[in-house]
C-alpha cells in the first residue's frame, strides 16, 4: 500500500506531496497533469522490475506513446540545468512473501520508505542516445510507533494498523547512499541489523536500482519492497482484450487491459467457490445487473472443448445469451471490474484514468461505488474477504466528484513555478478539501473550499450539488 509519494523534477510534478488512503479520485480539468502522478507511480514500478533504461521506455511519453527521448522525463528536460528527478515512497509492504526461486520469506518491518534520484547523461562518445545515472537509493524503515501519526487516512488502530505494521528493526538502513571520491556509492545492508558487513556497490554506471537486482530471500525487506512495487499497476481496460476468449493454456489472471478476463473468472468460480461455482456466477451477475439498461439473469464462464476455449456468457431475462463480444464497452469494463472484486490474489495497488468512460451518467452511482469497493476496508483487518487492495482514479467529471467523499478528493491544477534553472513552467498541484483529514502542514495553504470548487462542479440546470463538506 502506497501510503505517501512525494516527487520532484519529474514531468511537471515539481515539490509535489500526496498522501493517500485505501481510496483516492484525483479530479481536475483535462490538461492538468493528473496523469503524471500515475505515470510516477509507474515508473517507480518499473524501476522495481527492469533496468532504468527500459523502464524509461515504457512510460507514458507526452502524447501517450511511450517515451522517445529520455528528457521528456525531467521536469527541466530541454533546459541547460542539470537534468535530475528524486522519487520517495511510503509504502506498507506484504507480511507473506517469495523469492524468485520460490523460497517464502517475511520483512524485517513492514512499513518503509524508498528514495530514489535519477539523473541524465548525455551522449558520449559512440552513444547516439543519453542514459539515465543512478544518483541516490535508500530504504529505511518507520516504526510502529510512528505508524500513527505516518497513516493520516482514517482507518482502525486495531483491526487493521496493528494487522499490516509488523517487525521492528533499529540501526541502520536496509540501503543506504554515500558519496567517495566524488561518486555515488550505494551499499546494502543486512536485515540483521548492525550485524554483518555492508555490500557496496558504485552507482555511476550502474544499470538498474538497487532494489530490482534482489531476486533472493537474504535481502527480505528489501525483496518485499520490491514486491509492492511490482503490485503497482495501471489498469487500462481495451475492450478488444476483454472481448477476447482464453485458449486453456493461458494464464488465468486477469492483465492490466483486461485480457484474459473468462480464464479469471473461470479460476474464480471453480478453485475460490468451495465446489459452488454457481454462487460466484450469481455474485458477479447482480452486481452487473446494478447497471441501469443491462438485463442480466445471469453470468457464466463456457468450456469448448473441441477449440479448448474458455468465453463469458451473459444471460439476459428474456433467455438470450451473449457471448463477451457481442457486449458492449461499459459493460465490459464495470463486468471486469466485478471479476477484480470477488479475486482476492489480486491485491497492490491499481491506478485507473477516468472509470466513468463508456458508462452512461444513470450508471455513474453503480461504477463509483463498484471502484471504491475495491478498495481494501481499513475499518477491518485485510483478508481473502477483504483483499489488501488499493485504488486511485482520476476524473474530468463533475458527477463522479459529487459521488466521492470529500475526504477521498484531490482537486488537480496548475500553477506557474520556477524551473530550476530560472524559468516559468506550469506545475501541478494537488489540492485536498478543506476540513478533511487531508488538510494539514503545507497541504493548509492549498485547501479548497466548496466555493473554490462550484465552476467545477457546475451541473448541467436544475440539478443539485450534492458534496457535503460537513460529512468528511
Amino acid at each position: 500500500m502506497l501510503t505517501r509519494l512525494e516527487v520532484n523534477g519529474f514531468k511537471n510534478l515539481l515539490d509535489l506531496s500526496v498522501d493517500f488512503g485505501a481510496f483516492t479520485c484525483i479530479a481536475g480539468e483535462n490538461g492538468t497533469g493528473k496523469s503524471n502522478v500515475f505515470d510516477a507511480i509507474q515508473f517507480l514500478s518499473l524501476l522495481a522490475d527492469m533496468p532504468m533504461m527500459d523502464a524509461a521506455q515504457h512510460v507514458r511519453g507526452v502524447h501517450g506513446e511511450r517515451i522517445g527521448d529520455l528528457r521528456d522525463l525531467f521536469w527541466n528536460g530541454y533546459e541547460a540545468a542539470e537534468r535530475r528527478m528524486s522519487f520517495a515512497a511510503e509504502m506498507i509492504v506484504p507480511w507473506d512473501i517469495e523469492d524468485d526461486f520460490g523460497r517464502a520469506a517475511h520483512p524485517t518491518i513492514s512499513f518503509l520508505r524508498y528514495s530514489v534520484e535519477i539523473g541524465y547523461a548525455p551522449p558520449f562518445g559512440i552513444e547516439k542516445i543519453g542514459r539515465l545515472r543512478l544518483l541516490h537509493e535508500s530504504l529505511t524503515h518507520i516504526n510502529q510507533g510512528d505508524a500513527a501519526s505516518r497513516l493520516r487516512f482514517p482507518h482502525s488502530a486495531k483491526n487493521f494498523r496493528s494487522n499490516v505494521i509488523k517487525g521492528r528493526r533499529s540501526g541502520t538502513a536496509f540501503i543506504s547512499t554515500s558519496v567517495e571520491t566524488g561518486e555515488p556509492v550505494i551499499s546494502i545492508h543486512q536485515d540483521g541489523g548492525s550485524r554483518g558487513m555492508p555490500r557496496p556497490a558504485a552507482a555511476s554506471r550502474a544499470p538498474a536500482t538497487v532494489v530490482s537486482t534482489v531476486t533472493g530471500s537474504d535481502d527480505q525487506t528489501i525483496l518485499a519492497a520490491r514486491r509492492e512495487m511490482q503490485s503497482w499497476r495501471r489498469l487500462a481496460l481495451e475492450p478488444s482484450a476483454l472481448r477476447t476468449s482464453d485458449r486453456y493454456v493461458d494464464p488465468r489472471l486477469m492483465e492490466s487491459d483486461g485480457r484474459h478476463l473468462s480464464g479469471t473468472l473461470y479460476r474464480i468460480a471453480i478453485g475460490e467457490s468451495h465446489g459452488d461455482p454457481a454462487r460466484i456466477y450469481a455474485r458477479v451477475a447482480n452486481r452487473l445487473a446494478e447497471l441501469a439498461g443491462v438485463s442480466v439473469r445471469g453470468v457464466e464462464v463456457v468450456s469448448d472443448d473441441v477449440r479448448e476455449l474458455l468465453t463469458i456468457y451473459l444471460e439476459e431475462s428474456s433467455g438470450l445469451r451473449l457471448p463477451a463480444r457481442s457486449l458492449s464497452e461499459g459493460t465490459l469494463r464495470f463486468l471486469a471490474l466485478c471479476v477484480l472484486l470477488e479475486d482476492p490474489s489480486m491485491t497492490g495497488l491499481y491506478c485507473m484514468e477516468e472509470p466513468e468512460n463508456g458508462i452512461h451518467p444513470a450508471n455513474l452511482p453503480s461504477m463509483v461505488d463498484l471502484v471504491k469497493d475495491l478498495a481494501v476496508d481499513v475499518t477491518e483487518a485485510p483478508g481473502p474477504d477483504n483483499p489488501f487492495r488499493q485504488i486511485i482514479i482520476n476524473t474530468h467529471s463533475p458527477a463522479v466528484v459529487q459521488l466521492v467523499d470529500p475526504g477521498d478528493l484531490l482537486f488537480a491544477t496548475s500553477v506557474r513555478k520556477p524551473s530550476p534553472d530560472g524559468t516559468m513552467s506550469r506545475s501541478l498541484v494537488l489540492r485536498p478539501l478543506a476540513n478533511t483529514w487531508r488538510v494539514g502542514g503545507q497541504a493548509s495553504k492549498h485547501a479548497v473550499t466548496k466555493a473554490d470548487i462550484l465552476p467545477y462542479l457546475t451541473s448541467p440546470p436544475g440539478a443539485q450539488l450534492s458534496l457535503d463538506l460537513d460529512a468528511a
